[in-house]
Parts: C-alpha cells; structure tokens; sequence
C-alpha cells in the first residue's frame, strides 16, 4: 500500500493531564485507532511577544472521512483560544496495519 489512505491529526496542550483526557476521549468515540503523546518544546509569537512553553503533541491515527468528526471533538475540549490541528497523510506501508487502523 503507498496511497495516503491514512492520516495522523496533530494537536498540542499545555499538560499531560489535557493529553490523556483527548486522547481517552478519541479512542473511546471511535474517531482514532491509536494516539501517539510526547513531551516538545514549543517556541511561538502570541500577541506580540515570542513565548516558549512546554507542551505535549497527540498525533491521532485516524482515516480521512473521520478527521472532521475528530477535529470537532477535539475543538470542544481543548483548552487554547486558538487550537492547531495538522492532518498529515500517512500511507501505510503493511496491509495489517492498515487493516488494524480501519
């Protein structure tokens, strides 16, 4: 398989608390197979000044008709005022993992 069937939604909080809350909160509602939480850095300009903070990224695997239904439901609980949300297409190199992810 090397068609970008897949896709990996993207987010960050400002705690880990917040990342298992919306990771629990996908894999329950069915909209991600799996949810991927790691600890970055952020750096970034917020009303006029430059800002770096911890965060933790999700990185949801999910599949293209459930991306809005995620982002929805992601937007309803995520704590920012101005929320990222990146969709990245993944194309799945084995047909089992494929599978697992449908």
């Amino acid at each position: 398989m090397n068609e970008a069937s897949h896709l990996i939604v993207q987010t960050t909080v400002a705690s880990e608390a917040q990342a298992q809350h919306m990771a629990q909160l996908a894999i329950h509602q069915g909209l991600a197979a799996c949810v991927h939480i790691e600890p970055i850095q952020s750096m970034y300009r917020w009303q006029g000044q430059i800002e770096h903070d911890a965060e933790w990224r999700l990185s949801f695997k999910t599949l293209p008709h459930l991306a809005s239904p995620l982002v929805a439901a992601l937007q309803a609980v995520h704590p920012y005022e101005l929320p990222a949300f990146y969709a990245v297409p993944a194309a799945p190199l084995t047909t089992e993992w494929s599978q697992w992810v449908e």
